[in-house]
């Protein structure tokens, strides 16, 4: 990848936690302009899902359908003819914690509809099928990397095949044993369409590289955002307060140690 990357445009901007439950509510707080919600909002409820299956979803489904709805709706888009990209560093936490268990103590006992749940790629296979989405797909982690690594995978299909493409990057708290070894904290969602071309809805236009080397230094975040970084997805959240801020920045977002995309 190299300076002849094409300026990329960023529709749709979604945020959800339980402090900042909404991109409009996220922005305001960040730019000093509201204070987070108390008390704290509890779990999304998507209203793509049935009410049923509303009430059945794990966490991860809620946060992930809840942003990528939001993102795909401000877009403008259809979501059946959308390309996406879902990012997770540790997917369902809860879900494998209890496989774990369970298969210790009494495998007989592991339920069906957990395990279903338990792959990474539950989330997106519900936006899919809830949507009705025939375009590509795909899910992937990068550990503490995995908003960057999301929003790389999401700009190089755009850029490649002149399409727009929603992103969506979720994590949620580790619990059991897994939370003595697993950092992740609290529900933290983010979203946003990745489009070639300005249109209407567009709230931003970015210039994307490969960075060697150190990261440059990034910004300190707002406290309300800065209460979130013990997230695992918390690497989204210098990208969303630059555009809360709406100035004109360069911005690393690490992809490991000596490696960064980044954004001008």
């Amino acid at each position: 990848m190299n300076a002849a990357t094409p300026t990329l445009y960023i529709e749709g901007p979604a945020f959800w936690a339980s402090t900042l439950p909404g991109w409009n509510s996220a922005r305001a707080v960040f730019r000093g302009e509201a204070v987070p919600a108390d008390p704290p909002a509890k779990r999304p409820s998507p209203q793509m899902l049935a009410p049923a299956e509303r009430r059945r979803a794990p966490d991860t489904v809620a946060l992930a359908l809840e942003v990528a709805a939001a993102a795909v709706e401000a877009s403008g888009r259809a979501a059946k003819d959308l390309p996406c990209v879902f990012a997770s560093a540790h997917g369902d936490l809860g879900i494998n914690d209890y496989m774990c268990a369970t298969l210790a103590s009494d495998p007989k006992l592991l339920s069906p509809i957990k395990f279903h749940n338990s792959v990474h790629n539950a989330a997106v296979g519900y936006w899919t099928i809830g949507t009705g989405c025939t375009a590509a797909s795909n899910s992937l982690a990068a550990y503490e990397h995995s908003f960057a690594a999301g929003l790389l995978e999401a700009a190089a299909q755009c850029a490649a095949d002149q399409q727009a493409v929603l992103l969506a990057g979720f994590d949620i708290p580790a619990v059991g044993a897994l939370g003595s070894v697993i950092t992740s904290r609290e529900l933290l969602a983010v979203a946003l369409v990745v489009a070639p071309m300005r249109t209407e809805r567009t709230v931003a236009a970015f210039d994307w590289s490969l960075a060697t080397g150190a990261p440059a230094p990034q910004r300190p975040l707002p406290d309300a955002a800065a209460a979130l970084q013990t997230n695992a997805m918390a690497d989204a959240l210098p990208f969303f307060d630059a555009l809360a801020r709406a100035e004109a920045e360069s911005l690393d977002l690490p992809l490991g140690d000596r490696l960064s995309l980044r954004l001008r």
